[in-house]
């Protein structure tokens, strides 16, 4: 599997996303919905990788920089078919490697609350993320679980 920098030019990347958001639809209501489209991806203050094997790609995840100490896991998805192949976990150990080389003290994520989203909630917790009251421009929501990991 090769993780790589991500253009966001690729059509695959575009459609990953799409799925991406069409999935979160099926989860949570519009108005607990944070998922970023292609184009809030596209900013400055957010860095996006991909997953690939043999040309395929596999998932996708990014992080935006919410301030120079803190940033945020944002777009953590992987592909029906590669899941259960280590996808997110190399994505999840490629982002706070880079959190930690641009010196932030903390990488928090959104996700859902909702029974759909409980593989993710074991994924961050098994690489030491802990819930956390609501950070950046969030609020309490029922329909999110606040999560953070200090970097060290």
């Amino acid at each position: 599997m090769l993780i790589r920098l991500d253009d966001l030019r690729g059509p695959e990347i575009a459609d990953l996303l799409q799925v991406h958001l069409d999935f979160m639809a099926t989860l949570s209501p519009p108005e607990s919905r944070h998922a970023l489209d292609l184009e809030g991806i596209r900013t400055s203050d957010v860095t996006f990788w991909t997953a690939w094997g043999d040309g395929t790609l596999l998932g996708c995840g990014a992080l935006k920089e919410l301030t120079a100490e803190h940033g945020e896991i944002k777009s953590m998805h992987t592909a029906k078919a590669a899941r259960g192949q280590g996808v997110a976990a190399a994505i999840l150990e490629t982002i706070p490697a880079e959190a930690g080389e641009r010196n932030y003290r903390r990488l928090s994520l959104e996700t859902g609350s909702m029974a759909g989203f409980r593989p993710a909630h074991k994924l961050y917790e098994r690489y030491g993320f802990l819930d956390c009251p609501p950070f950046g421009e969030y609020v309490e929501d029922p329909n999110s679980v606040f999560m953070t990991l200090e970097i060290r």
